[in-house]
C-alpha cells in the first residue's frame, strides 16, 4: 500500500514477534511488531493490530497454529518471522523449514495481504560458540529470498548490515533482540514497505565501544554457557519448550490506543512457565 495506510496488521512468529527481550511478562512485552504497529498507527489511526507470536514455536508450528487464525482476521499487512528455533536444532531440515514459510507466504498473499519477512544475521558474530550454525543461516536466508520472490513478499534484509550483529542489539542470552534491537527491526520493516517517515537510518552503526580482552571474552562465553546455553539444552533433552502452555498475547485485532504490549493493551493470552 503506497501511502502506508494499512487497516489490519497481523504478526505471526515466535519469541521475536511476541517481543521477548523488550519488556517482561509482568509489565508486558513490546517487541518489533508492537513498535511497527505504533509506526503504522501514526500514519493511519484506524489501524487494528493482532499479534499471534508465541515463544519457542518452530516454523511448522507457526504455520499449523497461527496461519488459520491470521487468515480469519483478513489482514492487509502481515509479518512472518520464524525459523530461528529450527536452526538451533541440528537435525532440522532447512528445506522443510523454508517450505513451511513458503506455505504461509502463499496463503497470506493469496488472501490479499502484503506480507513482509526478514533475513537473519550471522549468529556466529553474535554468539561465537554458534559459528557452526552459520551455513544453516545462509541456506535459510537464501531459501527465504527465493520463496519471497515467488510470492511477491517483501524482505527486510537485516542480514546484509553489520549493525545487526552488534551485541547492544541483543539481550544477554544472545537469542532475543534487546529493546534497541527490536526498534531497529521495526525500523527495517517500516523502511522495507516504504512507510512514510521511514528511512535507512536503522542500518547505521552504533558508536564504538571498548574492545574486550581475550580473557574477558572467554569469561563472557563461560557465563553465557552456564546462564543460557546449559538451561536451553536441558529443556531440549526433557522435550520442553519455553512456549509450553502459552497462547498469543494479542489474538484479536485491537486499536493501537496505548503503547502496544502494555498490560492494558494486549489480548488475554494464557501465561505459562518460561
Amino acid at each position: 500500500m503506497p501511502n502506508g495506510e494499512y487497516l489490519r496488521y497481523v504478526a505471526l512468529g515466535d519469541s521475536q514477534t511476541e517481543g521477548l527481550g523488550d519488556g517482561d511478562d509482568t509489565t508486558g512485552l513490546r517487541g518489533f511488531a508492537d513498535r511497527l504497529a505504533e509506526r503504522l498507527a501514526a500514519v493511519n489511526s484506524s489501524l487494528r493490530y493482532a499479534n499471534l507470536g508465541v515463544r519457542g514455536r518452530l516454523a511448522g508450528e507457526v504455520r499449523a497454529e497461527q496461519l488459520g487464525p491470521a487468515l480469519a482476521l483478513r489482514p492487509d499487512l502481515v509479518t512472518v518471522v520464524a525459523g530461528v528455533n529450527d536452526l538451533l536444532r541440528p537435525r532440522s531440515d532447512i528445506a522443510e523449514v523454508a517450505g513451511h514459510l513458503e506455505e504461509m507466504f502463499a496463503a497470506l498473499t493469496a488472501g490479499g495481504a502484503h506480507v513482509v519477512t526478514l533475513t537473519f544475521p550471522d549468529v556466529g558474530k553474535i554468539a561465537p560458540l554458534a559459528r557452526p550454525l552459520r551455513s544453516r543461516v545462509v541456506d535459510l536466508n537464501a531459501r527465504i529470498r527465493d520463496a519471497a520472490a515467488r510470492h511477491h513478499v517483501t524482505v527486510a534484509e537485516t542480514a546484509a548490515h553489520a549493525v545487526t550483529t552488534d551485541p547492544r542489539l541483543w539481550t544477554a542470552d544472545r537469542l532475543h533482540a534487546s529493546p534497541l534491537g527490536h526498534e531497529r527491526i521495526a525500523a527495517a520493516v517500516a523502511h522495507a514497505i516504504g512507510l512514510p517517515g521511514s528511512d535507512d537510518a536503522w542500518t547505521l552503526p552504533l558508536p564504538p565501544q571498548a574492545v574486550r580482552t581475550g580473557r574477558q571474552a572467554a569469561a563472557a562465553e563461560l557465563r553465557w554457557v552456564a546462564a543460557f546455553l546449559g538451561p536451553w539444552l536441558v529443556r531440549r533433552l526433557r522435550g520442553r519448550s519455553s512456549g509450553d502452555g502459552r497462547t498469543a498475547k494479542r489474538p484479536r485485532l485491537l486499536p493501537v490506543t496505548a503503547a502496544p504490549g502494555s498490560p492494558a493493551d494486549i489480548g488475554q493470552g494464557q501465561r505459562g512457565p518460561s
